[in-house]
């Protein structure tokens, strides 16, 4: 089917004072259907109104077409009316009279009494027929744009086009303006094309929006689909069950794009000193417990003693924005959780094969399985009661939050849930939800529990919202936490930054790991910069008192391995595990070439040189068998075999993963 509007690799360059020039936009794909409503919606700068201007022929591009109904767009005309945020009435005519003027113009074709039917019927569509003789000073503002609806709509255009037509109103009446364009575009299966600031009034609006990002050279980021029915009411589109979900998508995608503006402020070219390619790295964490090594190498200074003397550490909210970070180049390394760097290699990202390597795990253990209070009081105190519970409630759709696909906190919850023979994705929901908003979440019953690590196990606990069914220790004792990540260009351009890097951080959990200095690091993580939470929620050793007053089955919390024998190796036969359980769940095909990704992915050769020249007698061992809690043994020499044997599972899919992906600056 072809489109009704059609934009195609549009490019637009602005000449500079210099010589030089600005790219606004670039390689801008863009197809809107006949009877859409699409939102662009972006920050300052961004090149909205500049696309908006050349769809309606008040600009051209440099560069690419833009089409409507297969007419290339060269000039501006009537079959495109733009409405502006100033109204642009003229101040001597009246109501009537600014859309008359419109009519007369474009509809001559019409006789005087049928273009007078037209003025009439759209001043009553907008609600001014009391005003229909004022001038537009005697109007209010929200009255003003209402006249530039009506006269951009009286001239019949196939495509109407809105820039930021209610950012000068005031709230009330921004909402009423609001509900009368979408009755009047509903009613008339008007194509409009709409700039906005305003994430709810795009979501209001909008059959999608279209999010671009910074400029220069801006392109469009990400197109969401707003599957909510029509007829939509303002007080009411809240309520629909996807709202907060896409409103949230949005605004992380905004909060993103003003990451990545703060990041592009301060990145340097690489700074080479000391035998190292490059000193000046940002890395990226998200606020949990085992990010405690890297707060230690920043605070306790292991970053400067082996050279890497500006490190500026990036706190992102969720594992996703450490995603975006690797991806786009714009952190230098990060914490990850320790499926991602595989994920991302096998191309979870977008289906677009990214090569990340780690070459240490940074902490073990530390996640727990929470459910929601009322669970425990309801005597489910088990995976076997859990599962009866659900059998006996088969009317009730029970939703558990975890914080990636490829972090443990989703693998290890799938797994404990299959092994008691729930099936994650048919039984209950799965979402991915935050670290940081997992409590709140549970305890405004969005979710029914969670998978997630530390300390948000405990703050649940100590708070009386939830209580730990089951910990890690429990379910794959010593199983790989979180692991250091960075992309395979990075590491194969700065393999000495990335040795300093490595050694840095293995000395950071060994002061993690020894009991003398948990108060210090403890009260470190506690700080604003970091997991900027009360003390008493961050537990590094023994059990907590406070949390072990629960009756049985209570559990102690999860602990956190950041030091020891085997501990901060990476190790190829555990992410050839995490490989069978992505392909378990239909998250990355299982690859034909697993042998050629793991040596790829797993960088011992790395690890075993930082170690040696700190002297940590860690690198010649290797972890035993993995065999978790339900008694099955990974079979690591034949992992087919394996998957074919697990009873719930996704449809397995293989493929041959082709790991030469684009390089991207850095």
């Amino acid at each position: 089917m072809t489109a009704f509007v059609a934009v195609d690799q549009l490019e637009k360059t602005f000449p500079l004072a210099g010589g030089g020039e600005y790219i606004a936009l670039k390689g801008i794909d863009l197809q809107i259907r006949k009877g859409e409503f699409v939102s662009l919606i972006g920050h300052s700068g961004c090149g909205k109104s500049t696309l908006l201007n050349m769809i309606a022929g008040l600009d051209l591009p440099t560069e690419g077409t833009v089409l409507l109904e297969s007419e290339q767009v060269k000039r501006p005309g009537p079959d495109r009316m733009v409405v502006f945020q100033n109204y642009s009435l003229l101040p001597w005519l009246t109501v009537r009279q600014n859309i008359a003027l419109a009519v007369d113009e474009v509809l001559s074709d019409l006789s005087p009494e049928e273009r007078r039917d037209v003025v009439e019927k759209h001043i009553k569509l907008v609600g001014l027929g009391h005003a229909a003789d004022k001038p537009p000073g005697q109007l209010s503002g929200g009255m003003k744009q209402r006249v530039a609806i009506a006269r951009a709509l009286a001239i019949r255009p196939k495509l109407l086009l809105l820039d930021e037509p209610f950012g000068a109103l005031d709230a009330l009446t921004r909402g009423n303006l609001q509900e009368q364009l979408m009755k009047i575009c509903d009613e008339n299966h008007v194509t409009a094309v709409m700039v906005t600031h305003d994430v709810d009034e795009a979501l209001l609006l909008s059959d999608r929006v279209v999010m671009l990002t910074n400029g220069p050279e801006s392109n469009i980021g990400q197109i969401l689909e707003i599957d909510i029915p029509r007829p939509r009411q303002r007080m009411e589109v809240v309520n629909h069950p996807s709202y907060y979900s896409y409103r949230s998508e949005i605004i992380y995608f905004l909060n993103q794009q003003k990451r990545i503006k703060q990041l592009r402020a301060r990145k340097q070219g690489a700074i080479a000193r000391h035998g190292l390619e490059k000193v000046n790295l940002e890395i990226g964490f998200v606020p949990l417990t085992a990010c405690a090594p890297l707060a230690i190498a920043k605070e306790k200074g292991f970053f400067v003693k082996h050279g890497l003397e500006e490190v500026s550490l990036v706190r992102e909210a969720s594992w996703r924005g450490i995603r975006d970070g690797i991806a786009g180049g714009y952190l230098d390394a990060a914490q990850m959780p320790s499926g991602l760097p595989l994920w991302m290699t096998l191309g979870g990202n977008d289906n677009k094969p990214m090569p990340v390597v780690t070459s240490l795990t940074v902490t073990r253990n530390g996640n727990a399985i929470t459910l929601a209070k009322r669970f425990y009081d309801q005597g489910v105190h088990s995976l076997p009661a859990l599962k009866r519970m659900l059998l006996e409630t088969p009317d009730q759709r029970h939703t558990f939050g975890m914080v990636h696909p490829a972090s443990m906190h989703n693998l290890l919850l799938r797994y404990w849930l299959a092994a008691g023979g729930i099936n994650p994705d048919k039984d209950v929901n799965l979402t991915t939800i935050p670290p940081a908003q997992m409590v709140s979440n549970l305890q405004a019953g969005n979710i029914d529990g969670y998978c997630v690590g530390e300390p948000w196990n405990l703050r649940a606990a100590v708070e009386g919202i939830g209580f730990t069914i089951a910990t890690d220790l429990e379910i794959w004792l010593g199983h790989p936490g979180k692991v250091l990540g960075v992309r395979e260009d990075w590491a194969n351009a700065y393999p000495n930054t990335h040795i300093a890097l490595v050694k840095a951080l293995l000395e950071a959990c060994q002061f993690c790991a020894d009991p003398n200095n948990a108060e210090e690091v403890r009260r470190i993580l506690a700080q604003r910069e970091y997991l900027s939470t009360d003390l008493s929620y961050i537990q590094l050793g023994d059990d907590n008192p406070n949390v072990c007053t629960l009756d049985h089955p209570m559990r102690e919390f999860a602990h956190h391995q950041f030091h020891g024998v085997g501990v901060n190796r990476p190790s190829r036969t555990e992410q050839l595990w995490i490989m069978t359980q992505m392909a378990r769940w239909g998250d990355t095909p299982f690859p034909r070439n697993w042998v050629e990704v793991l040596e790829r992915v797993c960088r011992v050769g790395v690890f075993s040189t930082a170690a040696r020249e700190l002297g940590t007698f860690d690198v010649s061992y290797k972890r035993g068998p993995i065999k978790l809690f339900d008694g099955v043994q990974f079979d690591t020499d034949d992992p087919i075999g394996y998957l074919n044997s697990l009873k719930i599972k996704h449809d397995i899919y293989m493929a041959e993963v082709h790991l030469d992906a684009p390089r991207v600056a850095v």
